[in-house]
Formats: structure tokens, sequence, C-alpha cells
């Protein structure tokens, strides 16, 4: 009997492939309006690689931000202002080009989608009009709205990476905290039965048995057509 495919289990929803959110201590977004802050507690979040930074507003309002570096309790920020200071959020319309930025919204009022993991920082290269070219830390460069918000500085806890795993136990848990599939195998090591590349003959290893890319359907039954085949270089 065949089992799943890892994309088929995954979208199946198990707990196996679900992220334990009900076990995170804080959702990290901005608040609507602007308004003066003042930093009052630094936790760590399991669903976070980065510092949290616990945010008490002129409102009463309390809300949680991802830290930047240099960050201390008894800080004060200011959400919407003008000032490029670090920390400070800020439209990307007023954040001088060249500035260091995190946290960025890919919508308007959405809260931040894009650069939020430990140690990382995105960079303002122009404007033009409503839209403002970043260069992400994979160096791709994406445009985006200018009233989209996002803060100024680098995200604390780098050099998270730098510091090895040494055993599998730990990397095991590290990644069990987070509902990551690890380790990750090879199709081609697997049974036939758990995958389209997989069989015990040596003389089929590493021959894809995927189906032509202009096939019709009919010649695809049965088949996965995977994005691209081959190591990635």
């Amino acid at each position: 009997m065949g089992k799943n495919l890892i994309q088929q289990a995954r979208g199946k929803g198990s707990p196996t492939y679900r992220a334990p959110s009900f076990k995170y201590k804080a959702k990290v977004s901005y608040p609507q309006r602007a308004s003066f802050g003042k930093i009052i507690d630094f936790i760590k979040c399991r669903g976070h690689s980065s510092p949290l930074a616990k945010i008490q507003y002129d409102s009463g309002e309390e809300t949680y931000v991802i830290a930047a570096e240099g960050m201390r309790t008894g800080d004060t920020v200011n959400i919407g202002s003008v000032e490029p200071k670090n920390g400070n959020t800020l439209h990307l319309k007023d954040i001088p080009i060249g500035a260091a930025l995190f946290n960025i919204e890919g919508r308007p009022g959405d809260g931040g989608k894009f650069v939020r993991s430990s140690g990382c920082f995105a960079r303002l290269l122009s404007k033009k009009d409503n839209d403002v070219v970043i260069m992400l830390p994979s160096k791709k460069e994406k445009t985006f709205h200018a009233e989209c918000r996002a803060t100024v500085g680098m995200i604390a806890g780098a050099g998270r990476k730098e510091k090895p795993f040494l055993t599998a136990g730990r990397k095991y848990h590290y990644m069990k905290a987070r509902n990551k599939l690890w380790p990750k195998v090879s199709g081609q090591s697997m049974n036939a039965v758990d995958h389209p590349f997989g069989t015990s003959r040596s003389s089929k290893k590493g021959q894809p048995t995927i189906a032509d890319k202009n096939a019709p359907p009919g010649a695809k039954v049965g088949k996965i057509r995977p994005r691209r085949t081959g190591m990635k270089r």
C-alpha cells in the first residue's frame, strides 16, 4: 500500500505539519494609528527567531514588535514618525534612501510580512511616485507601495546561524518547536511506494520518472511534474 507524498500529507493539515500557534506568546503587528510608546519588557517566543519587545503606548494599548538591534528597556519608540531613528516605524516614503529596515508591510496596514528573522535587514534603494524599491536579504529587489510601513534598523539576535547544532538531537528539538519537517530525505533514497523517484534498483537511481513538460494530459496520469529538477546551484 502506497503512502502520501510529503506535499500531500502536509496539505491534509494533520498535527504533524501544523504549526503550534496556540503556544506562541504574542502576535507581532503595528498599531493602526500613530502613537508614542515605551519599551517595558523583552520576551522570547518559540514562533519567532528574534526577541520581541513589549511596548506600552500613550493610549494605554500594549503590543509586541520585533526588537531592533540596540533597543533597551525604557527606550521610547514612535509609530508613524517621520524621524528615521533606530526602532521607529515609518512609512516607506519617509525613510531615506540607503537606510536599513525590517518588518516591511506587503500591503498598507497588514502589520508587517517581510524581513522578520533575527539579524536580518533590508535596504531601501530608490523611490518613484508611489513605488519604493527595496533589496531584501536574499539580494532580490522587490517593489512596495510608498504607504507601507517598516521599522528602521536591524533585527536583534544576529549570529544565531553561526552557532552550530553539534548534535542531531538539538536540531530535532529546534525543528520540532516550530513543527518543521526534519530530517529532509531525498526522493531517490525512498522506496517506490513513497515517491516517484524512489526505488531499490541501483540501475534506476538518479533517473527521475517525471512526465515530459509538453506531454498531453493522458501521458501524465499517475506522475507528478515538479517545477524543477537537479541540484540548486
